[in-house]
């Protein structure tokens, strides 16, 4: 293992750092040099990756090469652990998938650090328009344990999380059965009622996919299924803050209610993400259109067609939507979401060497990366 200094500045306070790791572990923090330049950080933590730079997890041919490029993109970006999301489809494509990942951690042990888990988003979602999203309507189905034990013994035990619609009967018996097995259980692409949700997290669910997001256009003012999410004090919430999957004020508040502790960012991001505005196929969702500011859209129509924008990104324009400190907006990105998967997300003595350093300015819808760690590893 490699050993060394990063020298930066403390993002809460400009404060110049130099941290010291050795075999992969931060050893040492003391003041850095004067003239240290870049914020520090440790690396950023993202819990919903449907793919980057053109790799696709859910193209129904997913291979170990596929999901070796996908993190050595991620990492890239400043993403040192992540989770693959493998959305709706069938129980079979599902299972290959799994198995794809499976192999590839096996082939590249950095992988074994970066992948902690799988999460599964759908087929247990909801069949409506709106708040079914992208989710191929034709595959989607009722919970089912002995299913999730399929997907389980593929995956050699690593479906971390699952995302599912709270309105199927014997939900809350399904939930207690994840969680039971230790499987993070999230509601998501929903129509539930506000009492099915809450039953939902009396049996044990603790997170909220995209909140905001996979909904129908128009809810009721009051009582509804966002408002029983925010409200609901054992959930965190996840929230996309690319600047089009929510509006700022709505960001804004939605942080707000549930509080710093209790949301995290993620970036939801699809194949597209990361490549030149244009136009492209993608096996799920058709034809799509790429816009310079990183919107992705069913072409010819005002619809988003997933989210195309890095975490990195959504910790720039957090700090902006919400008007929070740039430190405040990392912890969404780094400590929040680390903390649900394993030992991540911390800049501390005796935390691993994923670390990154970066420029970045009040305004700024990105951060700069120039230099990423993982376990004191340069990417």
């Amino acid at each position: 293992m490699t050993s060394g200094t990063l020298t930066g500045r403390d993002p809460a306070t400009g404060a110049p750092l130099a941290v010291t790791y050795a075999d992969g572990v931060i050893t040492a923090i003391t003041p850095g040099p004067a003239d240290a330049r870049g914020f520090l950080a440790p690396g950023l933590v993202d819990l919903q990756v449907n793919g980057f730079l053109g790799h696709d997890l859910n193209s129904g041919a997913l291979t170990p090469e596929t999901v070796v490029a996908l993190s050595d993109a991620m990492l890239a970006d400043g993403v040192t652990c992540y989770l693959p999301t493998l959305i709706t489809a069938s129980e079979a494509s599902l299972i290959a998938g799994l198995r794809a990942i499976v192999a590839a951690r096996r082939a590249d042990p950095r992988l074994i650090r970066m992948i902690p888990g799988v999460h599964v988003e759908g087929p247990w979602l909801s069949p409506e328009d709106g708040a079914r999203g992208a989710h191929p309507r034709q595959h989607v189905r009722a919970p089912d344990l002995a299913e999730f034990d399929r997907w389980q013994e593929a995956a050699e035990g690593l479906v971390r999380k699952v995302t599912l619609s709270p309105h199927w009967p014997l939900t809350p018996e399904v939930v207690e059965g994840l969680v039971a097995r230790g499987v993070l259980v999230a509601i998501g692409h929903t129509h539930a009622s506000p009492d099915e949700i809450t039953a939902a997290f009396d049996a044990g669910a603790t997170l909220s996919t995209h909140l905001g997001n996979g909904a129908a256009a128009t809810l009721p003012r009051h009582p509804n299924l966002i408002w029983t999410q925010l409200s609901e004090d054992r959930a965190m919430a996840g929230l996309i803050a690319d600047g089009h999957h929510l509006p700022a004020a709505t960001f804004k508040a939605m942080l707000r209610a549930k509080g710093q502790d209790r949301v995290y960012l993620v970036s939801d991001v699809a194949a597209p993400g990361g490549l030149p505005p244009g136009t492209y196929a993608q096996p799920i969702g058709g034809t799509v259109e790429l816009s310079a500011d990183g919107r992705l859209s069913l072409k010819g129509t005002p619809y988003l067609a997933g989210a195309a924008l890095p975490l990195k990104a959504c910790v720039a324009r957090a700090a902006t939507m919400a008007s929070i400190p740039l430190a405040e907006a990392l912890m969404l990105a780094t400590r929040n979401p680390g903390r649900l998967v394993g030992d991540y997300g911390r800049l501390e003595i005796g935390a691993p060497a994923d670390l990154i350093r970066f420029d970045w300015s009040e305004g700024d819808g990105d951060l700069r990366l120039d230099t990423v760690l993982l376990g004191g590893v340069a990417a």
